[in-house]
């Protein structure tokens, strides 16, 4: 028994090693190809020992170092602040649908789960935030459409709190004299850092990554996201070339391909180097407040 159990992990240990490689290897070849010269990719293809090594990609892309820098400041405020508001507004709605006390209970959770079956659609929803809530052209546009609060987010914290916030402790407290708030504050908000933790990290991966509502409700160069302005510079590669042609006052033939790679990189680094300090956090959130038929 001892020894097929021992053949058992060490299979499911190779099993999640393959998987950890097929997630590590093409980002791997990404950055790899974004150091590559342009001549070496169109001659011999991606590859992880490149004839030839180029910083010519970052080099076309830092050529307006400015509005780069800017980019990645304007996505630091946004991802923050929308994170933040978004774990605020999910935790003060989620806590209350896990009490079995609440009034109207059904209707609230009934209300969160439509949400994520059905929506106004594109059209209403742009007329909506530009002409009733007038936020184009304006930080909000990068923070509140689609992103304030979600459905899935809410559904996962309640399932945390009904699972894990003992019900004997919270009447504990009640006896004791305690509030709402103030069980709330004291008690369920330091049992639950695995789940905040999680919601925290997908929450911020969102809004580090979203280039849409900044291409619907942004023609303002000045609040571009990295994001947006990443998007902007791959899908107008001729643009960026004449620009980075006239910056540097000479003719120069811009490496197409690997700029792609190059944006990919640039715009998923900051992810990689933050997610490390929540994976502890993030699967055991991930395990504890999964949704359970």
């Amino acid at each position: 028994m001892v020894e097929k159990s021992k053949v058992f992990q060490i299979g499911v240990h190779c099993f999640m090693i393959i998987l950890m490689l097929f997630c590590l290897i093409p980002f791997l070849l990404l950055v790899v190809s974004s150091f590559t010269a342009e001549s070496a990719l169109l001659k011999n293809g991606y590859s992880f020992f490149p004839s030839e090594i180029s910083f010519d990609a970052y080099k076309a892309l830092l050529v307006d170092s400015s509005s780069i820098m800017r980019g990645y400041l304007l996505s630091f405020v946004v991802t923050v602040t929308g994170t933040l508001s978004n774990v605020i507004l999910t935790l003060l709605f989620a806590y209350p649908l896990s009490r079995k006390d609440l009034p109207g209970k059904g209707f609230f959770s009934f209300m969160v789960f439509f949400t994520m079956l059905f929506n106004g659609g594109l059209v209403p929803t742009y007329m909506m935030w530009t002409g009733v809530f007038n936020i184009k052209n304006t930080l909000w546009a990068l923070i509140v459409p689609n992103l304030m609060m979600g459905a899935f987010y809410v559904i996962m914290m309640r399932t945390y709190f009904t699972t894990n916030i003992p019900e004997a402790v919270l009447e504990a407290a009640r006896i004791d004299g305690a509030g709402e708030l103030k069980m709330l504050i004291q008690i369920v908000l330091p049992m639950s850092k695995p789940i905040i933790a999680t919601i925290i990290l997908l929450v911020g991966l969102n809004y580090w990554n979203d280039w849409l509502n900044g291409l619907y409700y942004v023609n303002d160069d000045r609040l571009y996201s990295i994001q947006v302005l990443l998007n902007k510079m791959l899908m107008d590669v001729q643009y960026l070339m004449t620009n980075a042609a006239s910056s540097l006052g000479q003719s120069i033939q811009l490496p197409a391909t690997g700029i792609k790679m190059a944006v990919a990189v640039m715009g998923a680094l900051p992810m990689f180097i933050i997610y490390p300090f929540f994976q502890k956090y993030f699967v055991q959130g991930i395990v504890i407040g999964a949704v359970k038929g």
